[in-house]
């Protein structure tokens, strides 16, 4: 299982590396991806273990990480993993974790006041824990110059216009007061809704299922293309069978379409695919096959 912070690729001519925040054997596949035939995960035994599944066991192998993208001078981080210090209650692998996030950034020459942007796809407490940092017990922006794209349809749902989340879960009140809305204080959240585009070579897309505001960030230079998906796909086993949501999608059916086209358009377009949980490589290009898509290569 690879787990070196330093890997990367290129797309054209955007840099793309990557720092792990954590990664390892999580839950059951049958948790993650509760819509996935076992079957499914047993016949592509080869394609997914160790990287995806823990050899011997039922497990799916997850990677928390941000994906950094530098671009004409620019630093842009897509998704801030979960964060130090958060209270996550009813999640061990979240609650009060610490780790050493802003040093691995410093190791590949990224520094807090480098960050130019910071993409969050969607807002959910492991795509938005480090835009924040606790200051003498008052959380700050991590990231003292950058703009913070959130998408407004989550920041409405998560915040407290939407009842955070509807009040359903206690975390979501907590990640959106730790996370989010110190970002707004300081004036350096931006909202978007359907489409923002960042420059020529970067462009945000709504995304919607897995929350309301779910997006994708589409990169092309030089004639090579990329799309991060966020959590469109935690596993390849969504690749393999587009119809089968994560157990974490609000809105199962939208999220399954999406999906879909998504994927379709990456096959079409020869996209390289991101998305934000990926062991291994961590990125692969998909093809078209009889089921839903097939894994044609993984990123160098």
């Amino acid at each position: 299982m690879a787990d070196d912070n330093a890997q990367g690729f290129m797309v054209g001519d955007v840099e793309v590396s990557r720092v792990i925040e954590w990664q390892g054997a999580h839950v059951p596949t049958t948790a993650l991806v509760p819509d996935c035939d076992p079957e499914v995960w047993d016949a592509h035994e080869a394609q997914l273990v160790p990287d995806h599944r823990e050899p011997g066991g039922g497990r799916a192998v997850v990677t928390l990480q941000t994906w950094v993208v530098r671009t004409g001078g620019r630093t842009i981080l897509i998704d801030t993993g979960v964060g130090n210090g958060r209270e996550r209650p009813g999640n061990p692998f979240f609650h009060h974790r610490e780790g050493d996030f802003l040093a691995s950034l410093e190791r590949i020459g990224v520094r807090p006041q480098d960050v130019d942007v910071v993409v969050n796809t969607h807002v959910h407490g492991d795509h938005v824990g480090w835009n924040t940092v606790d200051a003498d017990g008052e959380w700050v922006p991590a990231f003292p110059h950058a703009r913070y794209l959130i998408p407004a349809l989550d920041d409405h749902h998560f915040g407290p216009a939407g009842g955070y989340g509807g009040g359903k879960r206690l975390v979501d009140r907590l990640i959106y007061e730790d996370s989010i809305a110190p970002v707004h204080r300081s004036g350096q959240a931006v909202l978007w809704e359907g489409g923002y585009r960042l420059d020529g070579i970067l462009t945000l897309e709504a995304a919607p299922g897995h929350t309301p505001g779910s997006s994708v960030l589409r990169v092309e230079s030089r004639g090579e293309r990329a799309v991060f998906v966020g959590d469109l796909l935690h596993s390849p086993v969504q690749i393999l069978r587009p119809e089968c949501n994560s157990g974490f999608c609000l809105d199962p059916a939208q999220a399954a379409a999406t999906r879909r086209r998504i994927l379709e358009r990456a096959a079409d377009e020869r996209e390289l695919v991101v998305p934000a949980h990926f062991g291994g490589a961590g990125a692969v290009e998909v093809r078209k096959a009889r089921h839903g898509f097939s894994l044609h290569r993984w990123a160098a």
